[in-house]
Protein backbone atom coordinates (compact mmCIF):
# COMPACT_ATOMS: atom_id res chain seq x y z
CA UNK A 1 0.00 0.00 0.00
CA UNK A 2 1.40 3.39 -1.00
CA UNK A 3 0.86 5.90 1.77
CA UNK A 4 0.19 9.58 1.09
CA UNK A 5 2.51 12.25 2.44
CA UNK A 6 -0.37 14.38 3.73
CA UNK A 7 -3.81 13.79 5.16
CA UNK A 8 -6.90 15.68 6.26
CA UNK A 9 -6.91 16.40 9.98
CA UNK A 10 -8.89 18.52 12.41
CA UNK A 11 -6.62 21.04 14.13
CA UNK A 12 -7.25 23.40 17.01
CA UNK A 13 -6.63 26.57 15.03
CA UNK A 14 -7.87 28.82 17.84
CA UNK A 15 -8.19 27.53 21.42
CA UNK A 16 -11.60 28.29 22.89
CA UNK A 17 -14.98 27.56 21.31
CA UNK A 18 -15.92 24.86 18.79
CA UNK A 19 -15.41 27.27 15.88
CA UNK A 20 -11.68 27.00 16.56
CA UNK A 21 -11.66 23.49 15.07
CA UNK A 22 -10.68 23.47 11.40
CA UNK A 23 -10.10 20.74 8.83
CA UNK A 24 -6.64 21.27 7.31
CA UNK A 25 -3.98 19.38 5.40
CA UNK A 26 -1.42 17.90 7.76
CA UNK A 27 1.70 15.72 7.36
CA UNK A 28 1.17 11.98 7.73
CA UNK A 29 2.44 10.87 11.17
CA UNK A 30 5.62 8.84 11.28
CA UNK A 31 5.26 5.22 12.39
CA UNK A 32 8.00 4.79 14.98
CA UNK A 33 9.46 1.62 16.50
CA UNK A 34 6.80 -0.31 18.40
CA UNK A 35 3.92 1.57 16.76
CA UNK A 36 1.26 0.79 14.18
CA UNK A 37 -0.12 3.27 11.69
CA UNK A 38 -3.91 3.10 11.47
CA UNK A 39 -5.97 4.32 8.54
CA UNK A 40 -8.88 5.80 10.46
CA UNK A 41 -12.49 5.01 9.64
CA UNK A 42 -13.91 6.81 12.68
CA UNK A 43 -12.83 8.61 15.85
CA UNK A 44 -14.72 9.03 19.10
CA UNK A 45 -15.38 12.41 20.71
CA UNK A 46 -14.71 12.64 24.46
CA UNK A 47 -14.59 15.15 27.28
CA UNK A 48 -10.79 15.50 27.20
CA UNK A 49 -11.04 16.59 23.55
CA UNK A 50 -13.28 19.47 24.61
CA UNK A 51 -10.89 20.40 27.40
CA UNK A 52 -7.93 20.39 25.00
CA UNK A 53 -9.84 22.56 22.54
CA UNK A 54 -10.51 25.08 25.32
CA UNK A 55 -6.79 25.16 26.17
CA UNK A 56 -7.12 23.31 29.49
CA UNK A 57 -5.63 19.88 28.69
CA UNK A 58 -2.27 19.99 26.96
CA UNK A 59 -1.03 16.78 25.31
CA UNK A 60 1.91 15.04 27.01
CA UNK A 61 5.43 15.33 25.56
CA UNK A 62 5.91 13.56 22.21
CA UNK A 63 2.14 13.16 21.70
CA UNK A 64 0.33 14.52 18.67
CA UNK A 65 -1.04 18.05 19.18
CA UNK A 66 -4.17 17.03 17.26
CA UNK A 67 -7.26 16.15 19.31
CA UNK A 68 -8.76 12.67 19.36
CA UNK A 69 -8.06 9.86 21.84
CA UNK A 70 -9.81 6.85 20.30
CA UNK A 71 -10.12 5.47 16.79
CA UNK A 72 -11.03 2.43 14.76
CA UNK A 73 -9.74 1.53 11.33
CA UNK A 74 -7.29 -0.71 9.48
CA UNK A 75 -3.57 -1.15 10.02
CA UNK A 76 -1.72 0.63 7.22
CA UNK A 77 1.89 0.20 8.38
CA UNK A 78 3.89 -1.58 11.08
CA UNK A 79 6.79 -0.07 12.98
CA UNK A 80 9.97 -2.00 13.71
CA UNK A 81 9.54 -4.62 16.42
CA UNK A 82 5.77 -4.98 16.14
CA UNK A 83 4.58 -8.59 16.03
CA UNK A 84 1.20 -10.27 16.04
CA UNK A 85 -0.31 -7.66 13.69
CA UNK A 86 -0.83 -7.62 9.96
CA UNK A 87 -1.53 -4.97 7.38
CA UNK A 88 -5.28 -4.62 6.91
CA UNK A 89 -6.21 -5.86 10.41
CA UNK A 90 -9.43 -4.27 11.70
CA UNK A 91 -8.50 -2.61 14.96
CA UNK A 92 -9.60 -0.09 17.56
CA UNK A 93 -7.12 1.85 19.64
CA UNK A 94 -6.57 4.27 22.47
CA UNK A 95 -4.40 7.00 20.97
CA UNK A 96 -2.17 9.56 22.67
CA UNK A 97 -3.74 12.24 20.47
CA UNK A 98 -4.20 12.66 16.75
CA UNK A 99 -7.45 10.74 16.34
CA UNK A 100 -9.28 13.50 14.45
CA UNK A 101 -7.48 12.65 11.24
CA UNK A 102 -7.20 10.14 8.41
CA UNK A 103 -4.17 8.36 9.88
CA UNK A 104 -2.70 8.03 13.37
CA UNK A 105 0.37 6.28 14.80
CA UNK A 106 -0.30 4.37 18.03
CA UNK A 107 1.87 2.24 20.36
CA UNK A 108 1.04 -1.37 19.51
CA UNK A 109 0.15 -2.18 23.10
CA UNK A 110 -2.82 0.19 22.93
CA UNK A 111 -4.36 -1.52 19.90
CA UNK A 112 -7.16 -4.09 20.22
CA UNK A 113 -9.09 -6.13 17.67
CA UNK A 114 -12.54 -4.90 16.72
CA UNK A 115 -15.13 -7.10 18.47
CA UNK A 116 -17.03 -9.56 16.31
CA UNK A 117 -20.23 -8.11 14.83
CA UNK A 118 -19.07 -4.51 15.36
CA UNK A 119 -18.46 -2.10 12.50
CA UNK A 120 -15.36 0.10 12.58
CA UNK A 121 -17.58 3.13 13.11
CA UNK A 122 -19.22 1.49 16.14
CA UNK A 123 -15.91 0.28 17.56
CA UNK A 124 -14.52 3.84 17.54
CA UNK A 125 -16.91 4.59 20.42
CA UNK A 126 -15.24 2.12 22.78
CA UNK A 127 -11.55 2.59 23.62
CA UNK A 128 -11.28 5.85 25.59
CA UNK A 129 -14.20 5.17 27.91
CA UNK A 130 -13.49 1.45 28.31
CA UNK A 131 -9.80 2.06 29.04
CA UNK A 132 -10.79 4.74 31.57
CA UNK A 133 -13.26 2.59 33.46
CA UNK A 134 -11.08 -0.51 33.33
CA UNK A 135 -8.17 1.44 34.81
CA UNK A 136 -10.12 3.24 37.52
CA UNK A 137 -13.06 1.06 38.52
CA UNK A 138 -11.66 -2.39 37.77
CA UNK A 139 -7.90 -2.21 38.29
CA UNK A 140 -7.61 0.55 40.89
CA UNK A 141 -10.89 0.30 42.81
CA UNK A 142 -10.92 -3.50 42.65
CA UNK A 143 -14.43 -4.08 41.35
CA UNK A 144 -15.64 -7.56 42.26
CA UNK A 145 -18.69 -9.66 41.37
CA UNK A 146 -21.69 -8.88 43.56
CA UNK A 147 -20.68 -5.28 44.27
CA UNK A 148 -23.09 -2.42 43.68
CA UNK A 149 -21.82 0.54 41.65
CA UNK A 150 -23.42 4.00 41.57
CA UNK A 151 -22.80 5.45 38.09
CA UNK A 152 -23.22 9.16 37.43
CA UNK A 153 -23.88 10.32 33.88
CA UNK A 154 -25.27 6.87 33.19
CA UNK A 155 -26.56 7.77 29.72
CA UNK A 156 -23.23 9.21 28.52
CA UNK A 157 -20.07 7.59 27.23
CA UNK A 158 -18.23 7.09 30.53
CA UNK A 159 -21.39 6.15 32.40
CA UNK A 160 -22.52 3.70 29.75
CA UNK A 161 -19.11 2.01 29.77
CA UNK A 162 -19.21 1.76 33.57
CA UNK A 163 -22.64 0.10 33.50
CA UNK A 164 -21.64 -2.43 30.88
CA UNK A 165 -18.24 -3.25 32.37
CA UNK A 166 -19.79 -3.71 35.82
CA UNK A 167 -22.45 -5.99 34.34
CA UNK A 168 -19.97 -8.11 32.37
CA UNK A 169 -17.90 -8.58 35.55
CA UNK A 170 -20.87 -9.63 37.67
CA UNK A 171 -21.47 -6.38 39.56
CA UNK A 172 -24.73 -4.40 39.71
CA UNK A 173 -24.96 -0.86 38.39
CA UNK A 174 -27.34 1.87 39.55
CA UNK A 175 -27.49 4.69 37.02
CA UNK A 176 -27.92 8.36 37.92
CA UNK A 177 -29.82 10.18 35.18
CA UNK A 178 -31.83 13.34 34.49
CA UNK A 179 -34.80 12.13 32.42
CA UNK A 180 -37.04 9.11 31.76
CA UNK A 181 -35.44 8.67 28.33
CA UNK A 182 -31.98 8.48 29.87
CA UNK A 183 -33.27 6.10 32.54
CA UNK A 184 -34.65 3.79 29.86
CA UNK A 185 -31.33 3.89 28.01
CA UNK A 186 -29.30 3.10 31.15
CA UNK A 187 -31.55 0.12 31.88
CA UNK A 188 -31.11 -1.16 28.33
CA UNK A 189 -27.36 -1.10 28.90
CA UNK A 190 -27.76 -3.23 32.01
CA UNK A 191 -28.44 -0.93 35.00
CA UNK A 192 -30.54 -2.74 37.62
CA UNK A 193 -32.12 0.57 38.70
CA UNK A 194 -31.89 4.29 38.05
CA UNK A 195 -32.09 7.45 40.14
CA UNK A 196 -33.36 10.70 38.62
CA UNK A 197 -31.32 13.38 40.36
CA UNK A 198 -33.75 16.09 39.27
CA UNK A 199 -36.50 14.65 41.47
CA UNK A 200 -34.88 12.16 43.87
CA UNK A 201 -32.30 12.40 46.65
CA UNK A 202 -29.38 10.35 45.33
CA UNK A 203 -28.03 9.20 48.70
CA UNK A 204 -31.45 8.36 50.16
CA UNK A 205 -32.46 6.41 47.08
CA UNK A 206 -29.11 4.59 46.88
CA UNK A 207 -29.52 3.44 50.47
CA UNK A 208 -33.05 2.27 49.73
CA UNK A 209 -31.91 0.29 46.70
CA UNK A 210 -29.17 -1.44 48.73
CA UNK A 211 -31.25 -2.28 51.80
CA UNK A 212 -29.59 0.45 53.85
CA UNK A 213 -26.04 -0.76 53.19
CA UNK A 214 -24.99 1.82 50.61
CA UNK A 215 -23.08 1.33 47.36
CA UNK A 216 -19.67 -0.32 47.21
CA UNK A 217 -18.26 1.78 44.38
CA UNK A 218 -19.08 5.15 42.80
CA UNK A 219 -18.07 6.39 39.33
CA UNK A 220 -18.41 10.19 39.36
CA UNK A 221 -17.96 12.59 36.45
CA UNK A 222 -19.76 15.49 38.15
CA UNK A 223 -17.60 16.68 41.04
CA UNK A 224 -18.37 19.78 43.08
CA UNK A 225 -21.29 19.32 45.53
CA UNK A 226 -21.82 15.75 44.27
CA UNK A 227 -18.82 14.61 46.31
CA UNK A 228 -20.76 15.03 49.57
CA UNK A 229 -23.71 13.02 48.22
CA UNK A 230 -21.39 10.26 47.05
CA UNK A 231 -19.96 9.91 50.53
CA UNK A 232 -23.47 9.70 51.99
CA UNK A 233 -24.43 7.02 49.45
CA UNK A 234 -21.41 4.80 50.14
CA UNK A 235 -21.25 1.64 52.17
CA UNK A 236 -18.48 1.09 54.70
CA UNK A 237 -15.28 0.42 52.80
CA UNK A 238 -16.61 2.06 49.67
CA UNK A 239 -14.45 3.54 46.92
CA UNK A 240 -15.34 6.69 44.97
CA UNK A 241 -13.68 6.97 41.55
CA UNK A 242 -13.42 10.56 40.26
CA UNK A 243 -12.89 10.63 36.51
CA UNK A 244 -14.14 14.13 35.65
CA UNK A 245 -15.43 17.33 37.28
CA UNK A 246 -18.12 18.67 34.97
CA UNK A 247 -19.85 20.71 37.68
CA UNK A 248 -16.92 21.76 39.81
CA UNK A 249 -13.26 20.96 40.50
CA UNK A 250 -13.46 21.68 44.24
CA UNK A 251 -15.68 20.32 46.99
CA UNK A 252 -16.35 20.75 50.70
CA UNK A 253 -16.54 17.28 52.25
CA UNK A 254 -16.54 15.74 55.71
CA UNK A 255 -13.24 14.06 56.43
CA UNK A 256 -14.86 12.52 59.52
CA UNK A 257 -17.43 10.82 57.30
CA UNK A 258 -14.64 9.40 55.12
CA UNK A 259 -12.85 8.13 58.21
CA UNK A 260 -15.97 6.70 59.83
CA UNK A 261 -16.94 4.79 56.69
CA UNK A 262 -13.35 3.87 55.83
CA UNK A 263 -13.78 5.25 52.34
CA UNK A 264 -11.31 5.69 49.50
CA UNK A 265 -11.49 8.59 47.04
CA UNK A 266 -9.25 8.24 43.99
CA UNK A 267 -8.77 10.24 40.84
CA UNK A 268 -6.96 9.66 37.60
CA UNK A 269 -6.38 10.99 34.11
CA UNK A 270 -5.68 8.49 31.35
CA UNK A 271 -3.76 10.40 28.69
CA UNK A 272 -0.53 11.01 30.68
CA UNK A 273 -0.19 7.32 31.64
CA UNK A 274 2.81 5.47 30.25
CA UNK A 275 2.58 3.09 27.27
CA UNK A 276 3.24 0.21 29.69
CA UNK A 277 0.27 1.16 31.86
CA UNK A 278 -1.99 1.57 28.84
CA UNK A 279 -0.84 -1.78 27.48
CA UNK A 280 -1.69 -3.40 30.82
CA UNK A 281 -5.17 -1.89 30.67
CA UNK A 282 -5.56 -3.20 27.11
CA UNK A 283 -4.57 -6.64 28.35
CA UNK A 284 -7.34 -6.63 30.94
CA UNK A 285 -9.88 -5.50 28.35
CA UNK A 286 -8.80 -8.20 25.91
CA UNK A 287 -8.92 -10.97 28.53
CA UNK A 288 -11.99 -10.03 30.57
CA UNK A 289 -14.23 -7.72 28.54
CA UNK A 290 -13.83 -8.25 24.78
CA UNK A 291 -15.58 -11.65 24.86
CA UNK A 292 -18.63 -10.02 26.45
CA UNK A 293 -18.83 -7.39 23.72
CA UNK A 294 -19.41 -10.10 21.14
CA UNK A 295 -22.04 -12.07 23.03
CA UNK A 296 -25.53 -12.38 21.51
CA UNK A 297 -27.84 -9.82 23.04
CA UNK A 298 -25.10 -7.38 24.03
CA UNK A 299 -26.54 -3.88 23.64
CA UNK A 300 -24.21 -1.56 21.74
CA UNK A 301 -24.09 2.07 22.94
CA UNK A 302 -26.18 4.64 21.15
CA UNK A 303 -23.94 6.56 18.74
CA UNK A 304 -24.46 9.88 16.97
CA UNK A 305 -22.30 10.19 13.85
CA UNK A 306 -20.83 13.35 12.32
CA UNK A 307 -18.51 13.67 9.32
CA UNK A 308 -14.96 14.55 10.34
CA UNK A 309 -15.32 17.98 8.71
CA UNK A 310 -18.19 18.74 11.12
CA UNK A 311 -16.07 18.29 14.27
CA UNK A 312 -17.22 21.69 15.56
CA UNK A 313 -20.85 20.57 15.39
CA UNK A 314 -19.93 17.34 17.17
CA UNK A 315 -18.34 19.34 19.99
CA UNK A 316 -21.44 21.53 20.28
CA UNK A 317 -23.57 18.41 20.61
CA UNK A 318 -21.22 17.05 23.27
CA UNK A 319 -21.37 20.28 25.25
CA UNK A 320 -25.19 20.30 25.15
CA UNK A 321 -25.15 17.13 27.30
CA UNK A 322 -28.49 16.07 25.85
CA UNK A 323 -27.36 13.16 23.65
CA UNK A 324 -27.38 9.49 24.61
CA UNK A 325 -24.23 7.41 24.45
CA UNK A 326 -21.30 8.47 22.30
CA UNK A 327 -20.50 10.89 19.48
CA UNK A 328 -18.26 9.65 16.66
CA UNK A 329 -16.57 11.41 13.73
CA UNK A 330 -16.44 9.47 10.44
CA UNK A 331 -13.67 9.96 7.88
CA UNK A 332 -14.07 9.74 4.11
CA UNK A 333 -12.55 6.25 4.32
CA UNK A 334 -15.17 5.21 6.86
CA UNK A 335 -18.03 6.74 4.89
CA UNK A 336 -16.94 5.02 1.68
CA UNK A 337 -16.83 1.51 3.13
Amino acid sequence: MTLPKEMNAVVIARPGGPDGLELQRHPLPACRDGEVLIRIAAAGVNGPDLAQRRGHYDPPPDASPLPGLEVAGEIAALGHGVSGRQLGDRVMALTNGGGYAEYVAVPAGQVLPVPANWTLEEAAALPETWFTITQTLVMRAGLEPGMTVLVHGAAGGIGGAAIQIATILGARAIGVVSSPAKADYARRLGAIATIDYTSEDIAVRALELTGGKGVDRVVDIIGGPMAERNIAACARGGHIVQVSTLDGATASISLRAIMAKQLTLSGSTLRPQTPAVKAAIAGRIRAELLPGLSQPGFVKPAITFFPMAAAADAHRAMEARSHLGKIVLVTAFGAAR
